[in-house]
């Protein structure tokens, strides 16, 4: 059984349009909600996190989920939680959203199964990662395998790179794989899909853990995990070249 000692982890996701927060007490998700994706994140927040009912001071962890996804989500996003930690003297725990997706979805998978990520990167690509579930408890990180990292490529290309495992098998969860449920592997006459779900409480449920094992760190180390480039970098260096 996985061991947490008591604090209470604030945690934010902001990598998607709709986002979430969440509160965890003692390792246990006690709220978590979803973001109103009429409104951007910047309007919302740190709004959505004060809804949550309790003093930021009374937080022991800062979370967030670092990405992938939108850059402006995740930029606002790790600007909101550094704040708060710095203004409340307190640590942050970022945490990789395809990892957070990935150990929801392994709550319904035994040992030796395969989970696969897919976050939608717009442009017709998708974030992508792949995990082994091991004998472990649920969010602690031996409870995943990385079997192939974080990266970005369209889905075909993404399936061709993943060809020596047996994907057929494997549970997919993610917008990205919503969205591209048409290219994923055939399990019978359907892919083994899951809906996503909000992955703020995930993100507080991890953020937890690591906190206990003191890999919280200082609120200006957290960066953001961005796979791909961001636009203006891109084109900053298409102009040099010209």
């Amino acid at each position: 059984m996985l061991k947490v000692y008591r604090m209470r982890v604030m945690a934010l996701d902001t990598t998607g349009r709709a986002g979430s927060v969440a509160l965890v007490e003692d390792g246990q998700v006690v709220r978590e909600r979803e973001g109103d994706a009429s409104h951007t994140h910047g309007e919302r927040l740190p709004g959505e996190l004060a809804s949550l009912g309790v003093p930021f001071s009374s937080v022991d962890v800062f979370a967030v989920a670092t990405g992938p996804g939108s850059f402006t989500g995740l930029r606002i996003g790790l600007a909101t939680v550094q704040g708060l930690a710095l203004v409340n003297r307190r640590n942050v725990v970022g945490v990789s959203a395809l990892e957070a997706h990935a150990q929801l979805a392994s709550r319904r998978c035994d040992a030796g199964a395969l989970v696969a990520c897919w976050i939608d990167a717009q442009r017709g690509e998708v974030f992508s990662a792949l995990y082994r579930v091991a004998e472990a408890p649920v969010f602690s990180p031996e409870r995943l395998v990385e079997l192939e990292a974080p990266a970005v490529a369209d889905p075909g290309r993404t399936l061709a790179e993943w060809s020596r495992h047996r994907i057929h098998s494997a549970l997919f969860v993610g917008d990205g794989a919503v969205r591209y449920e048409r290219a994923l592997p055939r399990n019978g006459d359907s892919p083994h899909l899951v809906t996503p779900a909000p992955i703020a409480g995930a993100v507080g449920c991890m953020a937890a853990v690591s906190a206990a094992r003191g890999l919280a760190a200082l609120p200006e180390t957290v960066h953001a995990l961005y796979v791909r480039r961001p636009d203006a970098e891109l084109h900053r260096d298409g102009s040099r070249l010209r």
